[in-house]
């Protein structure tokens, strides 16, 4: 969750304390792509914020979920994405589009959601817990990409994807874009964010960004989408799911996930429910 003044704090997807009716909301976003472009500012007219334009097939896992937000195929017909791209919709009004780097090809595929499993202990986005499973109406035959279930991999550098903005006063993208950004110690995020007056969970979150300038991050509508990084053998696994901070790439804010590896248990209990 991501707001953009002040130290409110800010969810990437689109607000659902507004409860605003699904079609209303399709409609605004609509009429938001039609609009120009607002005029670029600073280091916030960059991609992702900061990061680069995908290649197709480059993340042939990801996928975009229609509440404004993103997500991975981990089965062939299941969706990881954010709890609270998930919590409190009605499981027909969720649809999935994947195996595109542009939203506007029509070549994408669609997959409609029939079921969905919202972890257990989730409330709200800073209290953790913060990750759902979406069943979907058919198979895709699109590569899927392995959940971390060890902590060895929540370390070094990682890769964050979606189809979010590219700054706080940005509109969502059309085209999929990545960037690489660095763990930053628990201890670090602690205070940081007890300073704007939220808990950090070091025992179930992982905190990645640039400190001390902000550079890149993700931001409004990257809610769900992966942060990755590649195993011993060369092949991605996701360690991390995008879910809160305060603003985008704000300098001593880096962006916060859920850690994969902190509730493998229940992950893959929940994936042999749905596979």
């Amino acid at each position: 969750m991501r707001h953009s003044t002040g130290k409110t704090l800010r969810r990437y997807g689109w607000e659902r304390a507004l409860r605003v009716p699904l079609l209303l909301v399709a409609l605004v976003l609509a009429l938001a792509a039609a609009l120009p472009a607002p005029a670029a500012a600073g280091r916030h007219d960059l991609e992702v914020v900061g990061g680069d334009a995908a290649r197709t097939g480059q993340f042939p896992w990801v996928v975009r979920v229609s509440a404004g937000c993103a997500g991975t195929l981990v089965a062939a017909r299941v969706v990881l994405t954010a709890a609270h791209c998930a919590a409190g919709l009605p499981v027909d009004g969720i649809a999935v589009t994947a195996d595109t780097v542009d939203l506007d090809d029509r070549r994408s595929r669609e997959a409609r959601v029939v079921r969905m499993i919202v972890a257990a202990g989730y409330r709200q986005v800073t209290e953790g817990d913060d990750w759902a499973l979406l069943q979907l109406d058919r198979r895709l035959p699109l590569p899927t990409i392995p959940v971390n279930d060890a902590s060895g991999y929540d370390t070094g550098r990682f890769t964050v994807i979606g189809w979010g903005a590219t700054g706080e006063d940005q509109a969502q993208q059309r085209k999929l874009r990545y960037a690489e950004v660095p763990l930053v110690a628990d201890h670090t995020c602690v205070s940081a964010y007890r300073e704007a007056g939220y808990t950090y969970r070091p025992d179930e979150m992982l905190c990645a960004g640039y400190v001390a300038d902000g550079r890149r991050d993700a931001c409004y509508g990257d809610s769900g989408g992966p942060l990755v990084r590649r195993d011993a053998y060369g092949t991605w696994r996701q360690v991390g799911v995008v879910s809160w901070g305060i603003g985008c790439a704000r300098p001593g804010l880096p962006g916060v996930y859920t850690q994969l590896s902190a509730h493998a248990r229940e992950l893959r209990a929940a994936l042999a429910r749905l596979r």
